[in-house]
């Protein structure tokens, strides 16, 4: 590929050098990218025939025997003429005893309503023809043991050997204990959740709880309702014996919001002062991202098996250490405020939160703090495979990977941060929560990138297309030289080369480099818009390092080639070839110690020798070697570098 000369003339700090284009992907890049990902609005669960518009769990649980029975109430709203029937999401280890419409005058019973229970839908006559946006209302009396799935769904557990009850319905696990629409992409507008059980217990849900009755028989009745709306994966249950500990989060002079731990007597003692922190954790959010969310509500932990779950305004928590607090209480905002229109960008849940790990670690630690978690990060993204956008969501692992949702999704918003700078990228954030069509609603992946781009106010989609459609990272060969002018002025000549990926080609991005010269220290921005590109300027005193990507943006691989190292390498040497594999030619370094006899040489599979690409006595230092292999056939090979004692062998692969 011809590469690209752009010249600039730099003396002091320069500016950002961004490319004005909106669409920086190639065109042939851009239909191999529309191909793929056209056929994003899947067939997803739940029926697209109405809209919920509340929900109503009347539930009585009992330990033992193990056994569920409850009757919801759903209101919806339809988005069809002359809907006949609809179906919710209800888990065949469940039985339906009968199905009632609520839509009957005041004072008479409700209708009976004829249905079929089958591959885990429950199809329901209405009984009625409802028009576009109509409303109607229906409930459902069932019964039964949930049978676990997922991450959790409906568990009856212990801990210390005592009783425990909890629900864990991401993604998928709803249905496995009441029937609903069950999909993020339709949030009821309210909802209550009674739930009865042994008054041994407590019973622990969303929002707040209005009432607390006791049936003197045995039971109580917890009567929970939330005024905010609600996705049906955050409605939860967390049943057991708790010792109960109250907080409050002062957010304005003259107001407060109760923070509510319910946690197993046998760890609140040892948990108690990590519990404290949630207030300033608060703090930190808020200020941040804007207000906590559910402020007319609550917020706090309710213990339950391991790990940690984002349930609205109560998060489900095995695990009480300062990253899956955090975690779970940025969900607030990201998750539970803003949710994922579907599981294709569970991202903007899991990497949104697993970012605001860093932020809390950043402001209570430090910069060096926040930079050592985003090195962990990027260590575990590097093992990521495939897009940011899931594109198999009948997979919970594939959902939920770790090192793709959580720790890619966390740098691309540190990528994003490095780009806008500080100011800007926070001020996305707040756009994006509070947008009037997101707010307390459902997003996809366009729609922050939408609000990105008015807040910065610049085309995003490069970035937004190759970091979540696409897969992988660059891999950056960098060489630089610098020569001297008049007046201790230094011309660099700087060349950048990605290696092929497989979509995008080579990745377009914004970058860094430092120079320190004699005179002082410069940071440089640059765009890389090609795979190979050149760039000349100029600088003031001569250079004593360089450095790429200094403030570590970029989620990259980088080799610097610096024919001015005068560093002595410790020990002999040889580097992987770069690219590998190649076309015709490839590049070879290695590193000598000491004054020596360096012999390379290249072996086909069956150890015959094909090539001596080098054989020179050399001083100490570090060495690139070009080898053209135009002569053998496409293959395995091996290179293998002789230094004395020193022998080391690599493969490269020729593919013509």
């Amino acid at each position: 590929m011809k590469k690209v000369l752009l010249i600039f003339f730099l003396i002091i700090h320069i500016g950002r050098v961004f490319p004005q284009e909106t669409d920086m992907i190639s065109g042939i890049e851009k239909d191999k990218f529309l191909k793929s990902f056209n056929q994003r609005e899947l067939n997803y669960p739940g029926d697209p025939s109405y809209e919920v518009v509340y929900y109503k769990l009347n539930l009585n649980v009992s330990y033992s025997p193990q056994h569920l029975s409850g009757e919801v109430t759903v209101s919806a709203k339809s988005t069809v003429n002359e809907l006949s029937s609809f179906f919710l999401d209800l888990s065949n280890a469940l039985t339906v005893d009968s199905v009632k419409s609520g839509d009957m005058p005041k004072g008479q019973a409700g209708e009976n309503l004829l249905f079929e229970h089958s591959g885990n839908k429950l199809t329901i006559q209405t009984g009625h023809l409802y028009n576009l946006n109509e409303e109607f209302n229906t409930t459902v009396f069932y019964k039964g043991v949930p049978q676990t799935s997922g991450l959790g769904s409906f568990v009856f557990d212990t801990h210390n050997g005592e009783p425990s009850i909890w629900t864990l319905s991401e993604p998928y696990g709803a249905s496995d204990w009441w029937p609903c629409k069950d999909t993020p992409s339709d949030k009821a507008d309210s909802a209550d959740i009674w739930v009865t059980c042994n008054s041994d217990f407590i019973a622990v849900s969303n929002g707040k709880l209005i009432e607390t009755v006791d049936n003197r028989n045995g039971t109580f009745t917890y009567k929970w309702k939330n005024s905010y709306p609600i996705a049906n994966y955050l409605i939860s249950l967390a049943i057991s014996e708790y010792t109960v500990y109250q907080q409050y989060f002062n957010y304005s002079p003259n107001d407060s919001m109760p923070v509510v731990h319910y946690i197993y007597p046998e760890i609140f003692s040892s948990i108690k002062g990590q519990l404290e922190k949630t207030i300033s954790m608060l703090e930190i959010f808020s200020d941040r991202f804007g207000s906590y969310p559910f402020i007319r509500e609550k917020y706090g932990h309710a213990s339950f098996g391991s790990g940690g779950m984002e349930h609205q305004t109560i998060s489900s928590m095995g695990i009480f250490n300062d990253g899956v607090i955090s975690h779970e209480l940025a969900h607030q905002w990201f998750g539970d405020k803003v949710t994922c229109k579907d599981w294709q960008h569970i991202w903007l849940n899991e990497g949104f939160a697993t970012f605001s790990e860093g932020v809390y670690i950043e402001e209570v630690s430090g910069k060096d703090a926040y930079n050592s978690f985003i090195d962990f990060q990027m260590s575990r993204s590097k093992t990521a495979k495939g897009s940011i956008y899931v594109q198999d969501v009948s997979s919970v692992s594939e959902i939920f990977n770790g090192a793709r949702s959580y720790s890619k999704g966390a740098i691309v918003l540190h990528m994003l941060r490095g780009i806008t700078g500080d100011s800007l990228f926070f001020q996305i954030l707040k756009n994006y929560l509070n947008d009037p069509d997101l707010a307390y609603g459902v997003a996809t992946t366009e729609d922050f990138q939408g609000i990105a781009e008015i807040v910065y106010g610049s085309s995003l989609d490069y970035f937004f297309q190759e970091w979540i459609y696409g897969e992988n990272y660059p891999h950056y060969y960098v060489k630089w030289d610098y020569t001297e002018q008049a007046n201790n002025l230094f011309a660099i000549d700087l060349s950048i080369e990605q290696s092929n990926n497989s979509f995008p080609l080579f990745f377009t991005m914004p970058f860094q480099i430092k120079i320190s010269t004699t005179i002082k220290d410069t940071i440089i921005n640059l765009f890389s818009l090609q795979q190979n590109q050149s760039f000349k300027f100029y600088i003031e005193g001569k250079p004593t390092d360089f450095i790429f990507d200094p403030n570590n943006l970029i989620l990259d691989d980088t080799f610097i080639d610096d024919p001015r190292d005068l560093t002595i390498p410790e020990n002999f040497n040889l580097e992987q070839n770069y690219p590998n594999p190649f076309n015709n030619s490839t590049t070879i370094i290695f590193q000598t110690k000491n004054r020596a006899n360096i012999i390379l040489k290249v072996f086909d599979l069956l150890g015959n020798e094909v090539a001596v690409i080098f054989s020179e006595e050399v001083e100490a230092g570090e060495y690139e070697v070009n080898f053209d292999a135009s002569s053998l056939g496409s293959g395995i090979y091996f290179y293998r570098m002789y230094a004395g004692d020193f022998i080391e062998t690599k493969k490269l692969v020729l593919l013509k």
